[in-house]
């Protein structure tokens, strides 16, 4: 099968084209046909090096955690999947060495659901890994009640993007920090204010309409931006980040935590749902064909940190 993998950590320039074996299953895996993968900034910090520490890996690497696929078989003890199948799923593993940047991909039962019925297999490809973080950013880490304020950061981005649209379907008032260019691609989502932040301090917009601070912060930035963030954070509030740690910030009567999403089959089943109901929608900045050159430039512009919404590989 063809694939676009890693020998060896480092720049752009170590993405290669490479034919490898078509992976063989097991019981309670899936063998799907990968017809779309989407594209995170997970994937150039793998081709980087920067998580090396965090999983253990094995070259050669196939990047990408996002697919949208057909089944093409299934194991023993497989339930819930047939062969053929349109599935979509969230690809992380235990050992990071066979992605989505493939034509097959072997996976476990709980890393998929029924791809929603009135997407194309791009728009579903781009939604698993962004969606699952803010699902599970603002409702199992955070827990956002109906009622209360939530403040995004990069709102415009992959995973705040589906932020504003989640916390505005639980009943929350939803604030996000973009760039003007922008502010009204997050206001369509849902967003009640855009603050502007390269021209406005998000704390001092914050502090004028909530003197004593906001819920919940949930924050896609890290860096200087987070530790900003815990000045417009309520007492008894939520600081949620899905970039940098923030425990040791200097918040003791607030509740901080740190998000690395996991596969959740049940979860994805529950988002297909809301995508079918017209309550959650993707946006693809870029669709790129299934090439080597096409996979460079699309990391370069996840790299660059500046993307609005998604963009997909198309196999």
């Amino acid at each position: 099968m063809k694939a676009i993998a890693i020998n060896e950590f480092g720049g752009r320039d170590k993405l290669q084209f490479m034919d490898l074996p078509v992976p063989e299953i097991k019981p309670g895996e899936i063998l799907v046909k990968v017809k779309a993968a989407g594209v995170n900034p997970v994937a150039w910090k793998i081709r980087e090096g920067y998580i090396k520490d965090l999983f253990p890996y094995q070259f050669p690497i196939i990047l990408g955690w996002d697919a949208a696929g057909i089944v093409e078989q299934a194991g023993g003890e497989v339930t819930r999947f047939t062969e053929g199948d349109e599935i979509f799923a969230y690809c992380r593993k235990p050992l990071v060495h066979g992605g989505a940047y493939s034509e097959y991909i072997v996976l476990e039962e709980e890393h998929a659901a029924i791809k929603p019925k009135n997407t194309s297999f791009e728009e579903a490809a781009s939604i698993p890994l962004a969606a699952l973080t803010a699902y599970q950013s603002l409702f199992d880490a955070a827990k956002l009640q109906p009622g209360e304020t939530v403040l995004i950061h990069a709102a415009a981005g992959g995973v705040g993007g589906f932020g504003v649209q989640l916390a505005k379907d639980r009943g929350a008032t939803v604030w996000g920090t973009a760039s003007g260019h922008s502010s009204e691609y997050v206001q369509d989502l849902g967003g009640d204010r855009v603050v502007d932040y390269p021209q406005v301090d998000f704390r001092e917009a914050v502090r004028s309409e909530y003197p004593d601070g906001v819920d919940v912060v949930f924050d896609c930035v890290g860096g200087e931006v987070l530790q900003k963030s815990t000045d417009i954070v309520k007492k008894g509030g939520r600081l949620i980040s899905i970039v940098d740690d923030p425990a040791g910030l200097d918040r003791a009567d607030i509740h901080s935590d740190f998000v690395f999403v996991a596969p959740n089959s049940s979860q994805l089943a529950e988002l297909a749902q809301m995508v079918e109901q017209g309550r959650l929608r993707t946006h693809l900045s870029q669709v790129f064909p299934f090439g080597l050159e096409e996979a460079q430039k699309a990391h370069e512009l996840s790299e660059s940190g500046r993307t609005r919404g998604k963009m997909v590989l198309v196999l």
